[in-house]
């Protein structure tokens, strides 16, 4: 199995997969929208500030996330069949947290 080590404040995310079927359980057909969830599954050591002190990343490894921004097919990486977004941290809108 190949590993993707993240530099400075990249983080590597899986995509997870568009839904298919609504919340009352209709199917969706022929949707092929990319969804803007994931799970954190590498990230790199943290950028410098401006006066050379490390910044530590906010998200960890196994975190659900939700991210924006526009991520084309360069940030697009497959590892193992699997779709992986690679971006910088403060692409990452928020941590989804379970109850």
């Amino acid at each position: 199995m190949k590993k993707l080590r993240p530099l400075r404040d990249q983080v590597l995310v899986r995509r997870f997969e568009s839904e298919t079927k609504s919340s009352g359980g209709i199917v969706l057909p022929g949707k092929t929208e990319k969804t803007n969830r994931g799970e954190v599954v590498a990230v790199g050591a943290g950028r410098i500030d401006k006066s050379g002190n490390p910044v530590e990343m906010v998200v960890r490894t196994g975190d659900q996330v939700i991210f924006g921004g526009y991520h084309s097919d360069s940030n697009t990486v497959k590892l193992e069949g699997v779709e992986h977004v690679l971006m910088p941290e403060s692409d990452i809108l928020a941590i989804i947290e379970s109850e």
